[in-house]
């Protein structure tokens, strides 16, 4: 068990998936919960290929097809939670909630056309309601401090940060149960 530190207050509650959005661009998004199919996988490996290296934090997600794939095989295993954002047949972003000791650890990403638009809000969300509808209580990630948009992006959806010594924060949240 890790020492880290949760806050009191919980987040949420937040509903889970299927949930449907429309951004900030007029575009209609569809946030599902990864059904384990190839199509979904493939749409993944997508995305991922065409990440914006200059996007990437902490060498994720990985650059190359088969790194991306080996990558995808950890995190989309039974044991994680997953969520991806869908507009029409084309992923606009995906979240991830990966078992780590007593919590889970948080990942989130968005394709650069649809970042800014308001995705990355509802993506959280909805991947904290299934991770709550699942009995997840506690969460954390890790985010390079000097990406404002993306703590921004976390504080207000109810993470506080933990742990503030390196050049990441570490953020933590207590989850609200399903209503």
């Amino acid at each position: 068990m890790t020492d880290r530190v949760y806050p009191d207050e919980r987040t949420g509650p937040f509903d889970p998936p299927p949930v449907t959005t429309t951004d900030d661009e007029g575009r209609e998004i569809e946030l599902r919960a990864f059904d384990g199919s190839d199509e979904e996988s493939e749409a993944l490996v997508q995305m991922y290929e065409e990440f914006d290296a200059a996007d990437r934090a902490q060498g994720i997600p990985p650059g190359g097809e088969s790194r991306i794939r080996r990558w995808l095989d950890t995190i989309l295993a039974a044991d994680c939670y997953n969520v991806i954002a869908w507009h029409g047949d084309d992923a606009a972003g995906h979240a991830t909630l990966v078992p780590d000791e007593d919590a889970y650890e948080l990942a989130i990403f968005v394709d650069q056309a649809y970042q800014g638009v308001g995705i990355g809000t509802v993506l959280i969300e909805t991947l904290l309601g299934l991770g709550a509808a699942e009995g997840i209580e506690r969460v954390w990630l890790s985010v390079e401090r000097w990406n404002r948009a993306a703590v921004g992006l976390y504080e207000k959806v109810g993470f506080e940060t933990a742990d503030a010594e390196s050049f990441e924060l570490e953020m933590t949240a207590r989850l609200a149960p399903p209503e």
